[in-house]
């Protein structure tokens, strides 16, 4: 039986017909969002100067948490280094024999702590002190060495914390023949403990900023809705959902989270670009290789990223807190 081939064109279309539907809906789904993106984008450029107002308020915001985390960061960075090259010096008993300080150095080499231990005996440490001092003349009026044998200890990695020193430091102070252990770990429990304050007082500034950007954003789109009251309520009385009612003040804040964001990079650069050259004397002099890191690409995106989400969570929040108080009645009322 001989097949009509107009049918396959005919199935074809049928089926494209009973997509089509679905294909139409999400369309018109994704036309209309970019459509209310525009609109809302347009609106801001219509209003320049109430708007770059709003995004430097919020790229301030915005940039003083963020510029203190990459404070907080730079000084972490140079925390660590610190640690890394911490060293202990262990001063012998004076009257200790050389076979035994070189026992105390095998036996402190074979703790699990240590990474390598370096004996300086008393005539070396002499010679030293000798040479680097400009004392040789005085130095030949001694009737004895008065220099003990030392032994210069490096921690291993994992020791290299202030709890670790602590304690390798008290395990070699306990051996006998040890007179002394020198380490200053002053310096780094203070840097440690303004370092641990500075991150705390940061993320409380953080919350306290970011509660002030939505609620900045929560009032310039609530402004935004008393402006188009009128529009509001035709766009209801015609059936609008109150998704598609929500949805421009949305876009307008997540706009205006996209300009807070630049607008924060924007200043930290420039901030960055200022400051970098006193930094870099004052480091210089305290002979420290202390830089004032900038945003990389990521971190850029994320700060981007979250200012669109705070002026989302803005507009969200004026738009639940006044759009429901606009009801069609009003007008039936009026």
């Amino acid at each position: 039986m001989a097949t009509d081939p107009r049918r396959k064109p005919e199935t074809a279309r049928g089926a494209a017909a009973s997509r089509s539907p679905w294909r139409q809906q999400a369309e018109s789904y994704l036309n209309h969002h970019r459509k209310v993106a525009r609109d809302s984008a347009e609106r801001l450029w219509r209003n320049p100067v109430a708007s770059f107002m709003t995004w430097a308020v919020m790229g301030v915001a915005l940039a003083l948490p963020v510029a203190l985390l990459l404070l907080l960061t730079s000084l972490e960075g140079v925390s660590a280094g610190w640690e890394s090259s911490a060293r202990l010096t262990a001063y012998l008993q004076l009257e200790l024999p050389e076979e035994r300080a070189h026992e105390l150095r095998e036996e402190i080499a074979s703790d699990g702590r240590v990474t390598e231990v370096e004996l300086v005996n008393r005539d070396q440490a002499l010679a030293e002190f000798r040479t680097s001092s400009g004392l040789e003349e005085a130095l030949d009026y001694l009737d004895d060495n008065p220099l003990p044998h030392t032994l210069l200890i490096t921690p291993e990695q994992g020791a290299r914390s202030e709890a670790g020193v602590e304690g390798l430091v008290s395990f070699i102070q306990a051996m006998n023949g040890v007179q002394r252990v020198q380490v200053d770990l002053g310096w780094l429990q203070r840097l440690n403990a303004m370092t641990d304050l500075l991150a705390r007082a940061v993320w409380a500034l953080s919350l306290l900023l970011a509660a002030a950007v939505v609620l900045v954003i929560g009032n310039t789109v609530r402004l935004s809705i008393e402006s188009r009251r009128d529009e509001i309520l035709v766009a209801k009385l015609v059936g609008g959902t109150d998704a598609f009612v929500r949805r421009p003040f949305l876009y307008t804040g997540a706009w205006f989270g996209l300009g807070g964001g630049v607008v924060a990079f924007i200043l930290l650069q420039l901030s960055l670009w200022w400051l970098s050259g006193p930094i870099e004397r004052l480091a210089g002099l305290y002979r420290s290789e202390f830089t004032l890191n900038g945003l990389n690409f990521d971190g850029a995106l994320a700060l981007i990223i979250v200012a669109m989400l705070l002026g989302w969570l803005g507009a969200w929040v004026a738009v639940k807190r006044h759009l429901d108080d606009i009801e069609p009645g009003e007008i039936a009322g009026g």
